[in-house]
């Protein structure tokens, strides 16, 4: 009961900072916020949602406004938070798979073994990606948490630039449409549809909590490993 309390108030934190950027800084924020969830989970599903909201007017005090122009709240307003987001998001993805591909596959091999990739297992997963990168990519990109873990590897096994480019614009454009559609229709009840998908936010949050514990033991356990013996 206390570690949910505790998951809870983190995540209201969260929610908090989201909507008060987005509240303070609008279009610019949603396509920061965006570009950075396309490698590291930024909470896009409220940011979206929250900028739904925005853009339908639900808040008074909040418009939607690009270099001193100002959107109409309602449909323009909605189609500007989306595009917005699904740029922002489209740009981290190539910074993501930039930085993959600068890295390459060495940078893993010799840096893998704190990630419990081992050559084998980088060879089955580049096999893995060589076949199925397309559907890779795109599903990736409008699954919750999987999303923000595509860009990187793909710029690892050097998935095709160009394809990779228009699925992520598309699995992108899909899912900040729907969710800033979501949240135009719901307004300023937008958190009720927020709460519907509480479970993403608690997924995602435990994943880097359980990813973050795992590394930790892993560096404990090696320290503590005789040089002779294997890992």
């Amino acid at each position: 009961m206390l570690v949910a309390n505790v998951l809870s108030d983190f995540l209201h934190e969260i929610t908090d900072v989201v909507t008060d950027a987005i509240g303070n800084y609008g279009l610019y924020a949603v396509f920061g916020l965006m570009l950075i969830d396309a490698v590291l989970p930024a909470a896009s599903e409220v940011v979206m949602v929250y900028a739904g909201a925005v853009a339908a007017g639900a808040f008074a005090d909040q418009s939607v406004t690009l270099f001193g122009y100002e959107f109409e709240s309602g449909f323009p307003a909605y189609v500007a938070m989306a595009t917005a987001g699904t740029i922002g998001y489209l740009v981290g993805s190539i910074g993501g798979w930039a930085l993959g591909d600068y890295l390459g596959r060495p940078w893993l091999e010799r840096h893998g073994r704190w990630l419990h990739l081992s050559t084998e297992k980088l060879d089955r997963a580049e096999r893995w990606f060589d076949r199925w990168e397309e559907w890779a990519v795109f599903i990736g990109r409008i699954t919750p948490v999987a999303r923000s873990f595509i860009s990187i590897p793909a710029g690892v096994f050097r998935a095709r630039f160009g394809p990779y480019v228009w699925l992520t614009l598309l699995g992108s454009a899909i899912w900040c449409f729907a969710f800033a559609g979501a949240g135009w229709a719901a307004g300023a009840n937008w958190e009720h549809f927020h709460d519907a998908f509480r479970y993403v936010d608690y997924l995602i949050l435990a994943a880097v909590v359980a990813a973050g514990g795992w590394l930790a033991w892993r560096y404990v356990r090696r320290r503590r490993q005789p040089a002779d013996e294997p890992a």
